[in-house]
């Protein structure tokens, strides 16, 4: 369907079917998705006057049926830039923090107006997704749950590629996916397990979990109550590889992959960067020197540099 949405009101109501690409032996079965047909709503929300973007809320049912229904609904946002198109599509996730989206927000804005449509999506337990006084998470000290949400939010995400790749106004052959922090980690393993994803920008992102913060002093506490149940760092690196994107790294060694680091990251150490980065093919890394919060300091200077990415024929 297009989006022949006149500046009106009325909502856009449609379908889209999910298909795998190809046979999907080769992807762990854990993320396999067989075909999935779903509904959608989108939604006029507003114009970016500065740039003349459209911005629409869409919501559609995850693939994935949890035991709160509100998460069983995927809400987000969808950026669409000015003009007629076809225009580089790219799912966009949030950090770990994004209780109010505005990382997400403010990338999805910026680069629509660098002539590229984005389709923010809200994690598993993230914003209307959370039932009312819940305080569950995505991620939680619940390791199997973890694991549940996190399965939930790569397939989501497949969901959200193929809806992109139905769309008239989007060139199908630059289909792309970008995340932060977080968001980085769950749009790693999202391109790792769907082949329509040819794009990847992962801004402080990294892998090899366990290596990294098995021994360190800010999981003292986990692990010591870990190791008093019977645990190894064996144990749990096996546990634990089914999330790790460096499982799947050379997956994407036929795909375009961008990866903006900080050097003096103290959350996603510089090393778990690096591991990803050579599992990956070694494609284009751009290191700034900052800490993982004072990333914010390069923003500008990394959108040039996003944009490029997604913009390249």
């Amino acid at each position: 369907m297009s989006l022949a949405i006149a500046a009106a009101a009325e909502p856009e109501k449609g379908s889209a079917t999910f298909k795998p690409v190809a046979d999907q032996k080769d992807i762990p079965e854990r993320y396999r998705l067989d075909e999935y047909k779903f509904d959608y709503v989108l939604s006029p929300k507003t114009e970016l006057k500065t740039t003349g973007a459209r911005v629409y809320r869409i919501s559609f049912p995850s693939p994935v049926q949890s035991p709160d229904p509100e998460n069983n609904t995927v809400c987000g946002e969808y950026y669409l830039p000015a003009g007629k198109g076809p225009f580089p599509g790219i799912v966009v996730l949030d950090v770990i923090g994004g209780s109010d989206q505005i990382v997400s927000r403010s990338l999805s804005a910026q680069l629509s107006a660098k002539g590229i449509a984005c389709l923010f999506i809200q994690m598993p337990y993230y914003g209307p997704r959370c039932p009312e006084g819940s305080d569950k998470r995505m991620i939680t000290p619940d390791v199997n749950q973890s694991l549940d949400n996190v399965r939930q939010a790569v397939l989501d995400s497949r969901c959200a590629a193929a809806w992109l790749a139905s769309r008239s106004e989007i060139d199908k052959d630059r289909i792309g996916i970008m995340g932060t922090s977080l968001g980085s980690f769950m749009s790693c393993l999202t391109a790792e397990m769907e082949p329509r994803i040819r794009r990847v920008a992962l801004l402080l992102g990294g892998g090899g979990l366990v290596d990294a913060y098995y021994d360190d002093p800010r999981a003292a506490k986990f692990r010591k109550v870990w190791e008093a149940m019977g645990g190894t760092k064996e144990k749990v690196q096996k546990k634990l590889a089914c999330v790790d994107p460096l499982t799947c790294a050379d997956r994407l060694k036929d795909r375009k992959v961008l990866m903006i680091a900080g050097k003096r990251d103290e959350i996603v150490l510089p090393k778990m960067t690096q591991a990803l980065w050579k599992a990956s093919g070694e494609q284009k890394l751009v290191w700034y020197d900052c800490t993982h919060e004072g990333a914010a300091v390069y923003v500008l200077a990394a959108l040039e540099q996003i944009a490029e990415h997604f913009n390249a024929p």
